[in-house]
């Protein structure tokens, strides 16, 4: 058998396999065949390399861990700026875009230049960034790259293009914005604060310009000391000590006073006649206590004081400031309208919030009309214009995360019925209470592209949820969400150690789904060991939920005793028929060694409502087995056509007619070999056996455990205590896993000889041969291993349909096994002309709807037979195998391997697809070393390889997953989904279907004052700051404080533009700007050349002079 297996390895190296068609490549009984040559079947391969191409398409869902907010109150469109450096904008539904910093800095702080499509940030690395929006990808024009000071706060006043910046030394500095260069105007702290104060003020906390008069700059230092400083005379008008620090700063809009927030929860209020103290000082959550002092609460870190036209009080809008004896307490939002004081809760902490203003200019009445509030988790909008403060329901996807994604599905090009159905089910259930005003983030535009088809996302969550989300034209949008724990009884207190026992906290989490959009059949996988299958009505229903119950927990090796047949856990009836599942023991808090036949969770079995929608119809859970809890489900498939659904996990193979409610099949892996087995595999005693299957970790080198990591589960495993914890929580570093993996798979039979347990991977129903002297295609299973093992079980399934609700379906594994390296991942089917052929399928119809005549009650199947479209080459297909290190192409039925391709030696597979792309097919892999590969098909010929992106997280080796089109998607955050597109034909329309940022508006006229107001108000003055602040007037600044970077979107619209005259005027500017970078660089090293010159000349005269009146001997 070694020997043999030394030929095989030789075998598998060439690609294709030699012109004779050696048929033993991939057959285990090794006998010659005639199978057809690759140049006998001549299929015409269209997909060449130029076709693909990675880019990122979009990204949903909510930016992970924010930390930066910015509204232009013109454009309506809103910025979210995140820890990582990314940069969400956000406009009308259809315009969301997300951008990210090279450097990977987080951003502290967002400045719009208002309607005039552009956004400055400012970053963790003291990185000032100038981005332009006017473009459908935003680009960053400037960078300004402080050296030697951190920076802490920013303000852009509106229609300005002098930016003002604080650092953490305490000084201000001021940014031209058109050539993102330093003035060499300064506001240093010590001249800012009194010559005879002696301690640092701290760091710059707030800037802003009084509204009264633009050439007062109002600086807020962090330990409470507030300067007026008047920008001309360049000195203080007046200073403020105050005593507690400061967060924030917010003005009346006719600049007479201002109101600022304290650390002890106090809001200060401040009036420009007299600065000595403040006016009025609140506590707004802080009540007196008996000895007359306010209890101590927390710090207000934002308050934002607006005024109305239609009131005469003002709005105070503040975060924080509660006390800090109110345990427990959520984090607040307050609004101050007058007397009245409104506190909105929030589910997570407050990251920052916004007031939205009619006007964007600061010495108007400011009307208020919402507050954007962004939370840590969420984001949410609050209306100010009705009295009850409802909040807007948000059009963005922000909830994909309400809880934990566990697995994702992807289904480009679904029927065009599905999307609506699901939608009207959906809306039924749409929350209430919302404000009947428009969303109030309205800007840019966006239209749906000409070549659109529909496209649904499903994601499983932790919580046991399910929610179907229209994912057509780069939006999303959710359709229907589903809750698989309503199948359950809900455990008692003496219960929860059965289930906690498998699972820590989320015994309903979803593992992994299999949908057929055409029959609308839809099956879930949880972690609990349970699969429930659903099927769709747009009627409610009274029905009883069918459970079946499945003992697969022992291994080949046990040493069965004659008194032990009556029980024993696997087995196979050759004529078809089950034996009843064994009734579960009582469920009763049951120590673990006595725990047996007993399902983890408790299906209702009782008469059950069940609302429009998906609707439970069957539950298949596997048993507790002498104390030991069940493994979990590595693989599903189902088909709709056959009525049959299969599930497979690392002690072996179950099918269950779900038209029959019955169990079909429920065999160890190594029974389903029967003779057939290649390999020989040592035998355990049961003592050992018992041991070894304590946890799965404790196996001899570790492969079931990496072979489960490698499934499709979202799960792993912790020890021997069965301890389960969904991918959100994962930090498991693959590089680890690569080498181990490396060493346990040196070759693909390595370590069989030690290794008894072999897990099924993969599983597809397909219409093939099940064995080589088949003429004509079966129903079969195809059946793939973690030891690289390929099974086919043909299945004799009766076509009458009344038949097929009574006679039972025969199942009979053949011995037939194919060989590959590494674990098995993917099945696909190929005619012999090349194309792909689809899985038979029932059409759906609707079982619970009102009887009516005219509608047939028959099944209608579509069966799409590979014989049917084979004359002209005879009787076959081809069936593509992908496992975690190579793919090969086998000729049915003589089961000859036509074609091989090692995908990679140093890394393994974690996801591979056969897709269509381009009117052809291919297979699409991603590799766990970050790499995308696209394979040809029949061929295997590589088209594309690109490293997309180093594989760090767990999260995305579970998530991702490739749909046809040339698009795939993975979960690139706990919260966010990104959709890529490996197509380059949608690379280059991408520009098409994404959304205008930037939309030409006029900027609204500043309101008349009045003479009165004007006379007696005094005028807001103006006065010109390039006067003040350009290089004639204050010079340079030191090029050590700051590095200017020219930015790559000048670039890009110089290369969108190139060819005509605005590509010419483009070239020169960037030319001029790079020339007159490197001439200010002359610039400073002559300077430096001068002052060293003038140095040297002065100690030159001074030595002179010492030694002008000395003879030769003083010397």
């Amino acid at each position: 058998m070694k020997k043999f297996r030394k030929v095989l390895d030789g075998l598998t190296t060439s690609s294709p396999v030699n012109p004779g068609g050696s048929p033993g490549c991939g057959s285990a009984a090794g006998t010659p065949s005639a199978a057809p040559t690759p140049r006998e079947l001549e299929i015409q391969e269209t997909l060449m390399s130029e076709h693909f191409q990675i880019c990122k398409t979009v990204r949903h869902g909510f930016p992970y861990q924010p930390t930066a907010l910015a509204f232009d109150p013109v454009q309506k469109i809103l910025a979210i700026g995140s820890r990582s450096g990314g940069i969400r904008i956000l406009g009308r539904p259809g315009v969301d875009c997300h951008s990210q910093h090279e450097s990977g800095a987080a951003v502290l702080q967002m400045q719009f230049l208002i309607n005039e499509g552009a956004l400055v940030t400012a970053c963790a690395d003291d990185t000032l960034h100038l981005w332009s929006l006017r473009q459908r990808l935003p680009a960053i024009l400037h960078s300004l790259k402080f050296n030697r000071e951190r920076i802490t706060f920013c303000h852009l006043p509106f229609q300005s293009k002098w930016l003002y910046v604080g650092t953490e030394r305490g000084n201000t500095h001021i940014v031209n914005i058109e050539s993102f260069i330093l003035s060499g105007y300064v506001i240093m702290w010590n001249k800012a604060i009194e010559l005879s104060t002696k301690t640092h003020p701290g760091p710059v906390v707030h800037l802003s310009d009084s509204p009264k008069d633009e050439g007062k700059l109002l600086i807020g230092f962090e330990s409470g000391t507030i300067v007026m400083w008047d920008l001309r005379a360049k000195r203080a008008d007046f200073r403020i000590y105050y005593d507690e620090a400061i967060h924030s700063v917010s003005w009346h809009h006719e600049g007479r006073q201002f109101m600022c927030s304290h650390s002890d929860g106090s809001l200060s209020m401040w009036n420009m006649r007299n600065t000595a103290k403040p006016f009025q000082v609140t506590f707004p959550h802080g009540k007196t206590q008996r000895d007359g002092r306010k209890e101590s609460c927390k710090p207000i870190l934002k308050v934002e004081y607006k005024t109305s036209r239609n009131s005469s009080e003002a709005f105070v809008i503040f975060s924080g400031g509660l006390s800090y004896d109110k345990a427990g307490r959520r984090p607040t939002l307050t609004i101050m309208h007058g007397k009245a004081i409104t506190v909105l809760e929030m589910d997570y902490p407050i990251v920052d919030f916004m007031v939205l203003c009619e006007t964007p200019y600061l010495n108007e009445v400011q009307e208020p009309y919402a507050v954007v509030v962004l939370l840590e988790k969420d984001f949410v909008v609050v209306d100010l214009t009705q009295s009850n403060f409802p909040i807007f329901e948000n059009p963005y996807p922000m909830d994909v995360h309400e809880s934990p994604v566990t697995c994702t599905a992807y289904f480009a090009d679904c029927p065009p019925d599905i999307i609506p159905v699901l939608y009207s089910i959906g809306a039924k259930h749409k929350k209430t209470g919302y404000s009947h005003k428009e969303w109030p983030v309205s800007g840019g535009t966006w239209t749906v592209g000409s070549q659109t088809y529909p496209e649904i996302i499903i994601t499983g969550h932790a919580d046991g949820s399910i929610k179907f989300w229209d994912a057509t034209a780069i939006t999303l949008q959710m359709l229907y969400k589903l809750k698989t724990s309503k199948v359950f009884e809900k455990p008692k207190t003496g219960d929860m150690g059965r289930s906690a026992d498998l699972v820590e906290e989320d015994p309903y989490a979803v593992q992994m789904i299999s949908w057929c959009p055409q029959s609308r059949i839809f099956c879930v996988v949880g972690i609990s060991a349970h699969v429930i299958l659903y099927r769709f009505s747009k009627h409610d229903a009274n029905t009883i939920i069918t459970s079946l119950e499945l003992r697969l927990q022992c291994e080949m090796e046990d040493v069965i005793s004659p008194s032990d047949t009556e029980n024993t856990p696997c087995f196979s009836d050759p004529s078809g028929h089950s034996p009843q599942p064994q009734p579960p023991s009582p469920r009763s808090n049951t120590p673990d060694s006595v725990r047996d036949s007993i399902p983890c969770l408790k299906v209702k079995d009782r008469m059950i409502r069940m609302p429009p929608g998906y609707q439970a119809e069957l539950v298949v859970q596997l048993l507790w087995v002498d104390g030991e809890p069940p493994q979990q489900i590595t693989c599903l498939d189902l088909n709709s056509a056959y009525g049959l659904l299969a599930l497979g996990n690392c002690n072996g193979l179950a099918v269950v007619d779900y038209l029959q409610k019955t169990i079909l099949l429920c065999m160890s892996t190594l029974e389903l070999y029967g003779s057939a087995d290649p390999f020989q595999r040592l035998t355990r005693s049961p003592r050992k056996n018992r041991q070894s299957t304590s946890g799965l970790t404790e196996l001899s080198d570790n492969q079931v455990s990496l072979d489960l990591e490698r499934s499709k589960s979202p799960t792993s495993v912790k020890g021997p205590g069965r301890k389960l914890s969904l991918p959100t929580d994962l930090k498991t570093d693959l590089e680890s896993r690569e080498n181990s993996f490396s060493r346990s798979r040196s070759s693909s039979v390595s370590s069989i000889d030690r290794e008894t347990k072999e897990a099924v991977t993969t599983l597809q129903f397909a219409e093939s041969y099940g064995r080589k002297s088949d003429s004509l295609p079966t129903p079969c299973l195809w059946v793939g291993t973690s030891l690289g093992l390929v099974l086919i079980i043909p299945m004799s399934i009766p076509t009458d349909e009344q038949e097929r609700q009574e006679d039972p379906v025969t199942v009979a594994p053949t011995g037939t096994v194919l060989m590959l390296k590494g674990s098995v991942l993917r099945f696909g089917f190929l005619d012999c002309g090349g194309a792909l052929i689809n899985s038979p399928y029932e059409v759906w119809r609707d079982q619970h709807a009102p009887d009516d005549p005219d509608r047939p009650r028959k099944r209608k199947l579509v069966n799409f037979s590979p014989s049917s479209s084979q004359e002209a080459c005879g009787d076959g297909h081809l069936a593509v195998v992908c496992s975690e290190r190579q793919a090969k192409v086998f000729y049915m039925p003589s089961q000859a391997c036509l074609y091989v391709h090692n995908i990679t030696e140093s890394s393994f597979v974690l996801r591979a697809d056969v897709v269509s792309v381009s009117n052809s097919v291919c297979l699409a892999c991603f590799c766990a070393n970050g790499h995308i590969m696209i394979l040809s098909l029949p061929s295997l010929r590589p088209l594309l390889d690109v490293s997309y992106l180093p594989l760090t997280d767990m999260r995305i080796a579970r998530t991702f997953c490739f749909t046809n089109g040339g698009q795939a998607l993975y979960l690139c955050s706990p919260t966010e989904i990104q959709r890529i597109t490996y197509s380059q034909e949608m690379c280059v329309n991408l520009q098409e279907t994404l959304g205008e940022l930037f939309t030409p508006i006029e900027t609204p006229e500043a309101q008349n004052r009045g003479f009165l107001k004007g006379f007696f108000g005094g005028n807001a003055q103006t006065f010109d700051r390039e006067e003040l602040f350009g290089e004639a007037s204050a010079g340079k600044a030191s090029r050590s404080l700051a590095q200017h970077i020219p930015g790559q979107g000048g670039i890009e619209g110089m290369k969108a533009a190139a060819g005509g005259v605005v590509g010419d005027l483009a070239r020169a500017r960037i030319a001029l700007d790079e020339r007159g970078q490197r001439l200010g660089e002359l610039e400073e090293r002559t300077a430096l050349m001068m002052t060293s010159a003038e140095t040297f000349s002065k100690h030159a005269h001074e030595l002179m002079l010492k030694c002008k009146d000395k003879k030769w001997y003083q010397f």
